[in-house]
């Protein structure tokens, strides 16, 4: 029974997927969109099954399909591991996914091609399913690729946009960069254990005696350079704000909720790969720190509302990759669960303002529209509460864990981490004084039109609040409150972070980190609510604002340095190596037509000179037969 439930679980999204790719257009939109959300409302029922099953029994269910391939000593099946891990993650996947199709439903309603929006989430939500619930690393590899590959499609869903065709090959070429190093890292893990299987894998390092911590350093190294193209990070993180180019649900589903936690996922399901390479996982802790840091500063100057929210991610996907570092993974796992549920809302509600304002994204034309949609307003300002840090939400119990941890292991860390949260509480109080107060700034026609979005629109985004709002009660600071850390207890081979007693180092810190965040929020609120302050327009922007508002010229500085490089080097290739090469080949051809041409001159049917040709021959043969018996 649990085997057939699983098929259903991950097959229910791909069987949507094919009905709507081959059916969608004449079943119409309304009957697509209901196919394509119903099926991942399916997997999400199914998850809920096995989540109940496994936290009554505590008990892992792993599924082996068939014998998929075997190589010398090594044997990969197909199967799925039903863990802790998986499960909780597929709760989010398939709960937040679900809502996101439903968001679509109206969201994408008037787009003729709506058929294939939904086959294209369904089939992202699969392969989603597919990377989690994997026994083993080629399974996990599948889906791996699968949701790059459907992030292409999704990004550069607008195709007749060449600025978001170009968005989509960013994204697709920057993964397959990273997704080289993950390859790299599963090859050697392959080659030192003679398995994938996470739970044989498992078994060998912590049964073993004599470890070979170099190579397992090496294969640790390129598997975080695979996370580091998923899940954002520096110096792989500039395909994440381009990816905006999408459709809203696009970016909430994928860069808020479920691709880009892939690379946290991965991690943590290796945990105990990781916890053999320390200085790997240093590596990961001060590479999640600046990324942190460096996309908190970018956010806090940019104008396109998704913009914001993009970096706002990366900053986000930086302190999850900081708590790895560290080795407090249930920490990033929290906020990884946290971040989904009060960024999914703000991707959603800027989704609403862009919908009611049709198409426009820049929040210098924005402005007072708290009273004209005050449902988006409401679920935004709380999802900005939680993102920022303020206590009782959501965000306020994950942040300050892994500050905490963070203070508790270096102390310019929890500096740099605390920074970015400080500016990450002013530039989404930015984002929402600038789009919801004061008066509107935008064209007439568009004011005429202001009204707040339609009920699957808004339900989604008021069910997101409340998650983002009561989302940290599964991990309370008190040892026996927090249901996530003994929950996921048995997926670590090292004890889990030690329980937080909230003694006045823990008080004082989380005192620091509330007085930060209110400290954002107010300059905000002073310099784009009172004092009522508009950004200027791209021309007007000078010093180190500008170096900010073109992030850093890091895109330039890769165009110059990959881009322009490869393109000069294809050109030396195709000019000078091709062409000359080209010349020799042709040139053999030419040398051998001549010859022939003069050859068949010989051939003129005059039987004297053929008897002539044959008395020479026959001298030559005999010339040297007398001579080699000298």
């Amino acid at each position: 029974m649990n085997t057939n439930i699983a098929l259903v679980l991950v097959l229910a999204p791909f069987l949507g997927f094919l009905i709507n790719v081959f059916f969608g257009k004449s079943l119409g939109k309304s009957v697509s969109g209901m196919i394509g959300t119903v099926s991942v409302v399916v997997s999400f029922v199914a998850t809920l099954y096995f989540f109940m099953q496994i936290n009554n029994t505590k008990q892992p269910l792993s599924i082996a399909l068939f014998d998929w391939i075997q190589i010398s000593n090594i044997k990969v099946n197909f199967g799925f591991l039903l863990d802790q891990l998986s499960v909780l993650w597929l709760l989010f996947v398939t709960g937040i996914g679900a809502l996101i199709h439903l968001y679509s439903f109206s969201y994408m309603h008037d787009d003729e091609k709506m058929h294939s929006f939904f086959a294209y989430l369904n089939l992202f939500i699969f392969f989603m399913i597919l990377l989690v619930v994997g026994s083993n690393l080629l399974v996990l590899f599948i889906g791996w690729e699968g949701v790059g590959l459907c992030s292409y499609l999704l990004i550069g869903f607008w195709y007749k946009n060449q600025h978001f065709n170009d968005a989509a090959k960013k994204a697709f070429i920057m993964n397959r960069i990273g997704d080289l190093g993950l390859l790299v890292g599963i090859f050697i893990i392959g080659n030192l254990f003679s398995t994938l299987d996470y739970v044989s894998l498992k078994t060998a390092i912590t049964g073993a005696t004599n470890l070979n911590t170099y190579w397992i350093s090496i294969a640790a190294f390129c598997l975080f350079i695979g996370a580091c193209g998923k899940s954002a990070q520096i110096p792989l993180y500039t395909w994440l704000p381009d990816a905006m180019a999408g459709p809203t649900p696009v970016s909430a589903l994928i860069h808020a909720a479920t691709m880009v936690t892939a690379g946290i996922f991965m991690i943590t399901r290796l945990n105990f790969v990781f916890d053999l390479a320390p200085q790997v996982q240093t590596i990961i802790a001060i590479i999640g720190a600046i990324t942190a840091l460096v996309a908190a500063t970018i956010g806090l100057v940019q104008n396109d509302i998704k913009k914001v929210l993009a970096y706002s991610t990366v900053s986000q996907l930086g302190l999850m990759f900081l708590a790895l570092g560290l080795g407090a993974y249930e920490v990033a796992v929290f906020h990884v669960i946290t971040h989904a549920f009060f960024k999914a809302c703000l991707f959603l509600g800027s989704g609403s303002v862009i919908h009611g304002l049709h198409g426009e994204q820049d929040m210098r034309k924005m402005g007072g529209l708290k009273k004209a949609m005050p449902i988006t307003y409401i679920t935004m300002l709380i999802a900005s509460l939680a993102i920022s840090g303020i206590p009782l939400f959501s965000g306020f119990f994950s942040k300050d864990e892994i500050l905490l941890v963070a203070f508790e292991h270096s102390i310019p860390l929890w500096v740099v981490a605390s920074i970015a949260s400080i500016m990450t509480a002013f530039y989404m109080f930015r984002l929402m004084y600038l789009t919801f107060f004061n008066e509107f700034r935008g064209t007439a026609e568009q004011k005429h039109h202001l009204h707040e979005s339609p009920a699957l629109i808004t339900f989604p985004l008021i069910v997101l609040a409340v998650l983002a709002t009561i989302g940290g009660i599964i991990s309370l600071p008190f040892p026996e409150y927090n249901w996530l850390n003994g929950y996921l207890a048995p997926l670590f081979t090292k004890v889990a972070t030690e329980e937080h007693g909230l003694g006045s180092t823990e008080y004082l810190l989380m005192t620091l980190a509330v007085i930060g965040g209110v400290v954002g929020i107010a300059i905000a609120y002073i310099k784009y609510n009172k004092q009522n302050t508009v950004p200027a327009e791209d021309a007007a922007i000078t010093g180190f604002s500008k170096v900010l508002y073109n992030k850093y010229y890091v895109d330039e500085i890769y165009n110059f340095v990959f881009v322009k490089t490869i393109n000069e080097l294809s050109r030396f290739f195709r000019d000078i190596v091709e062409t000359s090469l080209s010349a020799l080949v042709f040139g053999f051809g030419k040398v051998t037509n001549e010859i022939g041409f003069y050859g068949k001159k010989v051939q003129n049917g005059s039987i004297g000179l053929y008897l002539f040709a044959f008395v020479l021959g026959l001298c030559a043969i005999v010339s040297y037969l007398f001579l080699a018996q000298q």
